[in-house]
C-alpha cells in the first residue's frame, strides 16, 4: 500500500464559491438583443404628461416636428412620439431590438448606428433628438456634440428614464433586495445627474429637469418579465436570473395577493436647447 503523508490523509476543506464579477458597462449595453421580444412585450411606455412636458420645455409642439429617437430599442417611444404627430427617425444599434422595432413600426425610417457617431450631415436640422431610456449607454463627451450637430439652432435634446419610484415602499424594498443579490445593480444609471453632466461639458447648455410620477397595473408575470429585460438580468443570463426572479414572485404576492402589480415610476426628464451659436 503506498505511503500517504499525514497532510494527504486530512479531508479537504470545502472551497468557497466565489461570485462571478459583475458585468461591465459594455457588456450591459450589448445585452438587450438577448431579450428583445421580452423587452417589447413587458417594458412600460410613457404617460402623456411626458410629451406635454417635452413640448413645454422644448418650446415647440411634437406635431410635425422632425424627431430623432436615438437608442430606440424596440420602438416604445418611437410609436408614442409618432402618435403625437412627430415625424420620427429611429436609431438603434442592436439587430434583434431593431427587428422588433421594424415589426411594430414598419413605416418608421430606421438607421443602425450608435449615439456617439450619428450618421447624419451637419445640416440634418432635426427639431428634437430624444433618448428614451438609453442615454446612459453613450459617452456624453461624444453623444452630446453629435446631438447638437444634427439639431437645428434652438432644437432640443431630451433625455428621459422610467425609474422605480423610491417613495413607494414596495418598489424601494424590491430595489434594495435585488441590489443585495446583484453587486453593482443599477450602478450605471445617470438620470438624476444628467443636468450636471450636460453643464459640465462646457458647451453652454442650460438643461431643465422634471420628475413625473405615474403608475401602471400589470400581471405579476409581466412585471417579472420587465425585470428580466433589464440589462443586468439579461447580462447574467436566465440561469442566474431565475432564482432571483422567483424570490421576487414570492415577495410580491405578499404585497399584491391578486397577482396584479401596480408599478410605480418616477420619470426623470432632462431637456436642453442647442445654443444659437452652436455649429
Amino acid at each position: 500500500m503506498p505511503h500517504r503523508s499525514p497532510l494527504e490523509q486530512l479531508p479537504l476543506a470545502p472551497q468557497p464559491v466565489l461570485p462571478s464579477p459583475p458585468p461591465g458597462h459594455a457588456t450591459l449595453a450589448r445585452s438587450f438583443d438577448a431579450v428583445a421580444a421580452q423587452y417589447a412585450a413587458a417594458r412600460p411606455g410613457y404617460p402623456p404628461a411626458l410629451f406635454d412636458a417635452i413640448e413645454e420645455l422644448a418650446g415647440q409642439p411634437l406635431a410635425g416636428a422632425r424627431v430623432l429617437d436615438v437608442g430606440a430599442g424596440t420602438g416604445i417611444a418611437t410609436g408614442l412620439l409618432a402618435g403625437r404627430g412627430a415625424r420620427v427617425t429611429a436609431v438603434e444599434p442592436g439587430a434583434a431590438m431593431a427587428a422588433e422595432l421594424i415589426a411594430a413600426h414598419p413605416d418608421t425610417p430606421l438607421v443602425r448606428a450608435l449615439g456617439d457617431a450619428l450618421p447624419f450631415s451637419d445640416d440634418a436640422g432635426f427639431d428634437l433628438v430624444g433618448y428614451a431610456q438609453s442615454w446612459h449607454w453613450t459617452d456624453p463627451a461624444c453623444s452630446v456634440p453629435e446631438a447638437l450637430r444634427v439639431l437645428r439652432p434652438g432644437g432640443a435634446l431630451a433625455l428621459w428614464w422610467n425609474i422605480p419610484d423610491q417613495d413607494v415602499g414596495w418598489a424601494a424594498d424590491q430595489e434594495a433586495r435585488i441590489a443585495r443579490r446583484l453587486p453593482e445593480y443599477h450602478s450605471h444609471g445617470v438620470a438624476p445627474e444628467a443636468p450636471d453632466l450636460l453643464r459640465d461639458l462646457g458647451l453652454g447648455l442650460e438643461p431643465a429637469f422634471r420628475v413625473l410620477h405615474w403608475t401602471r397595473r400589470v400581471p405579476l408575470d409581466t412585471h417579472l418579465a420587465m425585470l428580466g429585460s433589464r440589462s443586468y438580468f439579461s447580462a447574467i443570463g436566465p440561469a442566474a436570473a431565475a432564482p432571483i426572479l422567483e424570490d421576487e414572485r414570492t415577495a410580491l404576492l405578499a404585497v399584491f395577493p391578486d397577482g396584479i402589480v401596480e408599478e410605480a415610476y418616477a420619470l426623470d426628464l432632462t431637456v436642453t436647447l442647442r445654443p444659437p451659436a452652436s455649429s
